[in-house]
């Protein structure tokens, strides 16, 4: 495919074909937003090539700021080394597009020589840094240049490897030689001078350093680039994928960041399953090598079993120079996770801190969202925001997803288990802690008592036997929480700030996996301590007949539980949040062990503000993003974003308007109005109109049709009475009928028959015309899968589905709104609009599966009269909002979808 070039004003925009209008006009907005620095909502449909639009608009416009920042540092160097000989020069000054945050102002009053002393001094470093930069860069593309065009260069990680592998081979039978000695020989005096001292290389010195000749790299200063999030590692992939095939692909130096647990190639961690373990391992095997390099050589002539006692051995794919060189080969080619990982293996360099190095010199980093909207995260990863572009994809969920990522839960099973194993740690080596850990670590005791309390329980009991007096759910301010809780005198910063540092959460957890705490029942059992059966017996679900049950296969590869105290840590942190952006529910379930304390977040903006304070331009970007209100009321307008400098932009679908058949039936085919409203809908005539709409449907409708549900529940009730009546066999007749099930990995297995039944019946004439797929909104097939062509000609929706509303949390939330946002003249109240929204943001994601390409067609069936009101018909996309028609008998309706899929289906 020839890349074809595009201008749209003064702009050229690399395109791998001829874009479509609705392309160019998303890349010339896009570039606008970034050149002016603003946050942009962007709606394009899937279907319409959005990621290409991304990728050719953001690059485009980062190679225009590249050009343009190099001409400009160029202009100050000739302007300001040329008239340093006392000649007056005009100041350097950068453009608005290119400048950093300006300085303070100069205090009033000072004289003009000590202004133009500083005035000059300012220039000298401005020089002095663009000149390191210039060095910098140039020693980075040279670099990058050379393992471009040198094939040997390419293999010298490889090659590297082999001679470490050769050397460490020889050194290990060097030492197994020595020791099958009978001990080494009495030396007589003056013979210890002839004997060869410890060699060590200037190379080995180096490594173990952690440095090498080109220091400065590790400091390397970051250059403007974009970073890209959206939220699955699929969908980063894919992304990926799409930079490679574009322009771009061969000239872009771009990184993919992962988890441990996605990108660690040390098979020993990999296999501890649970992510916290794989962090912590990891940690713990860094510090064994800085802990290594420092011992002395008394301490190193220590036995191997003791050392190995000491601590974890260091993690052999942490290798400064291996992941130097991983580091270039990641920034030379554009490569996804699976690529990187598979480098990391052959080199034996670790993918994870060697896509780190690379963050510096990148142009594009592509990262989940976790990693980008978590500030302690953000941090960890290296990642610097300031004065950067962050484009968010798939972003409709984006509020949901801050709210999670923030909001935490602990259970009484674990404070209990945390406070027992804290308690057994501080007796064992109280004598050896200093007074300030001991006073901290008996104010963690102290709060894990309390908490335990609030919930109704006894600390020094088992929580699996402990049954709670009052049981539901209470919700609190985290001050009433704190006041109730008893523990409004301790400062949660301090005590947050020393488990952070001290990092007593993974000490605790080395401690127990020490004496079997976190060790199945079935290893090393007679070795087991009281205490330990105490431990065990705090385990989650475990009971004291545990031991003696038999283990299931599946359970002995179960990742091993982190930490609890790790949880307790997270809930801490959460208490520091400001009182009205915050509340605590206290959930009282039967028994301590499932009794619960929850932290819900109420303002995601205020970590949201973060990043649109730091970066230059922010882009949330989604195939459906309406409503939008959302977006700018709790989200930008909370996080102080003014008015001016937020832009929308949302643009129509690349199909004809006439593939696309949106429908709102407000009556059913025996004349029974259609609202589905929780009192209503469980009714049996209401259930079997929806089963006859859908008999009527399945004969007019070829291929696939997708019927969403509110709820898992409600499917389950509908398809129970349809057995019943005999309505699931009519509709048999014209469609195999397939169900989405509940548990995520028998997804791929209905979808491959769904597939393959519609495939058949297209192949061969006869009565089965398809198949009727029944799914739920929110669920595995509203989201992420795509139902193109055949496999989804018509999506029907059955009722709106609203949120719970009697849920605490969204009542709560609802609340906070009300308070919270100003409310619009002649519209619903910010909580009652919330509800709306979230019930909209479903239907829409739900209905957005169907229509995947530009040739492609469906129609959209919404049952629900409540859909014809003007404020809900206002909250669907732009290019099904102006097709919608009302249909308010079924006989219109029937006749309608009949003469569209006749049209359709019929050859042309």
């Amino acid at each position: 495919m020839a890349n074809k070039t595009q201008e749209v004003g003064d702009i050229q925009f690399p395109f791998p074909y001829t874009p479509y209008s609705i392309q160019k006009d998303f890349m010339a907005e896009l570039y606008q937003v970034l050149e002016a620095g603003k946050i942009g909502i962007f709606e394009s449909p899937t279907g319409t090539g959005k990621s290409l639009s991304l990728i050719c608009g953001a690059l485009s416009w980062l190679r225009d700021f590249e050009q343009k920042k190099r001409q400009e540092e160029a202009h100050l160097l000739e302007t300001v080394t040329v008239p340093l000989n006392g000649e007056k020069a005009q100041p350097p000054s950068l453009s608005s597009s290119c400048q950093e945050t300006p300085d303070t102002l100069r205090p009033a009053g000072e004289p003009d020589w000590v202004t133009q002393f500083v005035q000059k001094k300012e220039e000298r470093d401005l020089v002095d840094r663009l000149k390191e930069e210039q060095v910098r860069r140039k020693k980075r593309e040279e670099r990058l240049q050379q393992l471009r065009h040198n094939a040997q260069l390419k293999y010298a990680a490889k090659r590297a490897r082999q001679e470490e592998e050769e050397m460490e081979s020889l050194l290990r039978l060097s030492r197994e030689m020595l020791a099958s000695g009978a001990g080494a020989e009495q030396l007589e005096s003056g013979e210890e001078e002839l004997v060869l001292a410890e060699y060590e290389s200037d190379e080995e010195k180096r490594s173990a350093r952690g440095v090498d000749e080109d220091e400065d790299d590790f400091e390397e200063e970051h250059v403007t680039k974009i970073y890209y999030c959206s939220r699955t590692h699929s969908q980063l992939a894919q992304f990926v994928h799409e930079v490679q095939k574009s322009p771009f692909g061969k000239d872009t130096r771009l990184v993919s960041l992962g988890s441990r647990q996605n990108l660690c190639v040390n098979e020993d961690v990999k296999n501890l399953g649970s992510v916290q373990l794989i962090n912590d391992r990891c940690m713990e095997m860094q510090r064994s090598k800085h802990v290594s390099e420092k011992k002395s050589k008394a301490e190193e002539e220590k036995p191997k079993r003791r050392r190995q006692e000491e601590g974890w051995a260091a993690c052999p794919f942490y290798n400064y120079q291996q992941m130097q060189l991983l580091r270039d080969e990641v920034l030379v080619e554009v490569k996804d996770i699976e690529q990187l990982v598979a480098m990391g293996k052959e080199a034996r360099a670790c993918p994870y801190y060697g896509s780190r190095f690379a963050i510096p010199a990148a142009q594009l980093v592509v990262l989940p969202y976790q990693m980008l909207l978590h500030a302690a995260t953000r941090q960890a990863a290296g990642i610097r925001l300031q004065g950067q572009v962050v484009i968010i994809d798939e972003a409709h969920n984006l509020i949901d997803t801050i709210t999670g990522i923030h909001s935490i839960e602990v259970s009484g099973s674990q404070l209990c288990q945390a406070h027992s194993q804290l308690l057994q740690y501080m007796e064992r080596y109280g004598k050896r802690l200093k007074a300030k850990n001991l006073m901290y670590i008996k104010q963690i005791l102290y709060l894990l008592e309390k908490f335990v309390t609030v919930l109704g329980g006894n600390i020094k009991q088992n929580p699996n036997t402990q049954n709670v007096s009052q049981t539901g759910m209470e919700l609190k301010t985290i001050n009433d929480f704190l006041f109730q809780s008893q523990i409004d005198n301790i400062n949660l910063f301090k005590v947050r700030r020393y488990c952070e540092k001290s990092m007593v959460s993974r000490k605790l957890f080395g401690f127990t996996e020490r004496y079997g705490a976190v060790l199945p029942p079935s290893r090393e059992h007679h070795k087991l301590t009281g205490f330990q059966h105490f431990l065990q017996g705090l385990q989650p679900g475990v009971t004291k007949a545990a031991p003696s049950a038999p283990v299931e296969e599946g359970e002995a590869t179960a990742p091993r539980p982190a930490s609890p105290l790790m949880h307790v840590e997270g809930f801490l942190a959460a208490l520091t949040t400001a009182n009205q952006d915050g509340r605590v529910i206290l959930s009282r379930q039967g028994s301590l062990s499932q009794s619960s304390l929850k932290f819900l977040l109420l303002n995601p903006a205020v970590h949201f503000s973060q990043v649109v304070k730091e970066c230059r331009a922010v882009v949330i970007a989604g195939g459906t993003m309406q409503p939008v209100s959302d977006f700018r009321e709790q989200l930008l307008a909370c996080a102080g974003v003014g008015v001016e400098r937020v832009v929308e932009f949302s643009c129509g679908h690349v199909i004809p308007p006439d593939n696309i058949l949106p429908l709102v039936i407000c009556c059913g085919p025996s004349n029974q109005q259609l609202e589905f409203t929780y009192q209503k809908r469980e009714l049996p005539h209401m259930m079997d109109e929806t089963g006859r709409i859908l008999c009527n449907l399945c004969n007019v409708v070829p291929g696939g049709v997708v019927c969403f549900f509110p709820s898992y529940e409600y499917l389950h009730q509908v398809h129970t009475r349809w057995e019943q009546s005999g309505l699931l066999a009519r509709l048999a007749i014209k469609k195999k009928v397939f169900e989405e099930p509940k548990r995520t990995n028998q997804v791929e297995q209905v979808l491959m028959e769904y597939s393959k039944c519609i495939k058949c019946c297209g192949q061969v004439v006869g009565t089965v015309t398809g198949a009727l797929l029944l799914s739920v909104v929110g669920g595995k097939m509203s989201e992420g899968i795509n139902f193109s062509d055949n496999l989804g000609r018509c999506v029907v929706m059955v009722g709106m589905p609203y949120p719970n509303i009697k849920s605490p949390e969204l009542q709560e939330k609802m609340a906070y709104l009300d308070q919270t946002l100003p409310r619009t003249p002649g519209q619903a109240p910010p909580g009652k609009a919330l509800v709306e929204n979230l019930c909209m943001k479903a239907v829409n994601q739900s209905i957005g599966r169907a229509i995947r390409h530009q040739n492609d067609f469906a129609s959209i069936v919404l049952l629900d009269q409540r859909y014809a009101r003007p404020p809900t018909l206002a909250k669907l996309p732009a290019w099904i909002r102006d097709r919608v028609e009302v249909k308010a008998t079924f006989g219109l309706a029937f006749a309608a979808l009949r003469k569209f899929h006749r049209e359709k289906s019929s050859p042309s």
